[in-house]
């Protein structure tokens, strides 16, 4: 070998050596990590107010009473951080959303020698502790590729982690115990309309025993498998059979409220033009004995109830729904000046706009149910067009109509802001004795509320037909068509 091929050897050699060298340290450092990620940089302090985050160049760095207390790591590189209480015990924990080589941390699976050498995503969770960052958790590597993460702790059972990937999908998680735990955020309701009782319908579940399960017999799978059930009880009901009656002024067996329990339902409006039918008492009745079976009783108030209670709120998988429920009227009947409260009425704008506005500082997601509208019109009217704007303009989510019997269109608004809202202007009769086809033909309301990367949004949503077929004197059911005749 000649001086001169040596000479070119070596130094393609050390070219080579240089550049893995380089390469080396400039993967390390993170040079090479996803082109995704973005790295933020940003000054916040703990709710004590006593130690300030600086999250900066991919590196935390704690001041505590002035003076620099902590830094992360050399080798994590910090994505986004995060404090709040995530384990529910009145403290921040600070959270980091980081990478490092490696998927696991000091113990890896006992059948594993040797750790992955390469970058992965981790969650590491320290608490602040007598003027110390002492560790919490550190995950392994999360499974996901998390494109932001953010809290959500309002005052609900557990507070929240929101993980959004590079598809915009979020999911939530719970502390529990030891790490975290994904929650189920998918959340289905069905919206059934108005349960109107004639005379025929009662008197045909007296003479059979007193049962009315009948009514909700077809429809008890549709209830199970919904995460909340919801029906409008047009009518109040009664213990006392001298007041069972028909129209004008309607009288309803508390069988029939039992019936609805049975069935499973979750939520009964109340707010309608027949509730002040048998007076306040009747209110009263109706809305204690759905308390007492757990039900929750939107639209009306016991006497016992002397303040405003504009909603009520659900909670299911940590979402806290706000149920509102209004009627457009009683019939020419006043609400009883001693309780004032008894029946909500879409009466005063200001008013409702306030309810919405304290509804939205308690809860993730607004649903109004509302009595309106023209009886028998297949089309909204002038009145339901403009409290639907004023809705929208009031940011509520989802909005069903009940009052004309009969079917309504429903669509997806958007205002300008991008902020969407379901409305639903009639889904019909559930069960009436009316024999005008469009009293017959009726519909259940369906939709899913998810957790999205904006929010908890409607991410389904559909209505369903239904016809009520009598089948005898008084005996009536409703059931899905056969074949979808609207």
């Amino acid at each position: 070998m000649t001086k001169k091929i040596f000479l070119k050897i070596s130094i393609i050699f050390l070219t080579v050596f240089i550049l893995c060298i380089s390469f080396y340290f400039l993967w390390r450092n993170g040079t090479f990590l996803p082109h995704w990620i973005e790295w933020e940089n940003k000054t916040f302090s703990s709710k004590s107010g006593k130690y300030e985050i600086h999250l900066s160049h991919k590196t935390v760095h704690i001041n505590y009473g002035g003076a620099l207390l902590w830094s992360t790591a050399q080798g994590i590189k910090v994505q986004d951080a995060i404090s709040f209480d995530i384990d529910n015990d009145h403290e921040d924990e600070l959270i980091l959303l980081c990478w490092k080589i490696g998927r696991y941390g000091k113990q890896k699976p006992f059948w594993l020698k040797n750790d992955e050498p390469k970058w992965s995503q981790h969650i590491f969770v320290y608490e602040y502790e007598q003027e110390q960052i002492r560790p919490k958790w550190m995950s392994s590597y999360i499974g996901q590729d998390v494109a932001r993460f953010t809290a959500n702790n309002k005052e609900a059972p557990s507070s929240r982690l929101l993980l959004t990937d590079l598809n915009g999908i979020t999911t939530s998680w719970v502390w529990d115990s030891w790490g975290f735990t994904k929650e189920d955020t998918d959340i289905s309701f069905v919206v059934f309309g108005d349960n109107l009782i004639h005379e025929s319908i009662y008197r045909y579940g007296l003479q059979n025993n007193g049962s009315f399960h009948f009514l909700f017999e077809n429809f008890k799978h549709t209830i199970s498998q919904s995460d909340i059930a919801v029906i409008n009880q047009e009518t109040p009901l009664t213990d006392n059979p001298s007041h069972y009656s028909d129209y004008p002024k309607f009288g309803t067996p508390v069988q029939v409220g039992q019936a609805i329990a049975d069935a499973g339902f979750d939520v009964v409006t109340c707010a309608t033009n027949h509730i002040l039918d048998k007076g306040q008492e009747g209110v009263h009745f109706t809305k204690k004995f759905f308390d007492s079976r757990q039900i929750l009783c939107v639209g009306i108030q016991s006497m016992d109830e002397t303040g405003y209670v504009p909603y009520e709120i659900i909670e299911r998988n940590g979402i806290r729904f706000a149920m509102l429920n209004y009627t457009y009227g009683t019939n020419g009947m006043k609400i009883p000046d001693e309780n004032p409260h008894m029946v909500h009425l879409l009466d005063d704008e200001e008013q409702v706009r306030n309810d919405i506005k304290a509804a939205q500082s308690d809860a993730d997601f607004i649903i109004l149910f509302v009595h309106w509208g023209s009886e028998y019109a297949n089309q909204p009217d002038a009145y339901q067009k403009k409290w639907t704007q004023l809705f929208l303009e009031s940011k509520v989510d989802v909005v069903v109509g009940t009052h004309p019997h009969a079917l309504q269109p429903y669509e997806l608004l958007k205002d300008n802001s991008g902020h969407e809202m379901l409305v639903y202007y009639s889904i019909g009769n559930f069960i009436s004795a009316q024999p005008e086809k469009y009293c017959v033909k009726g519909g259940f309301a369906n939709f899913t509320v998810s957790l999205t990367s904006s929010g908890y949004k409607i991410t389904d949503y559909s209505l369903q037909p239904l016809v009520i077929t009598r089948h005898g004197k008084g005996n009536f059911t409703s059931a899905p068509p056969l074949y979808h005749i609207f």
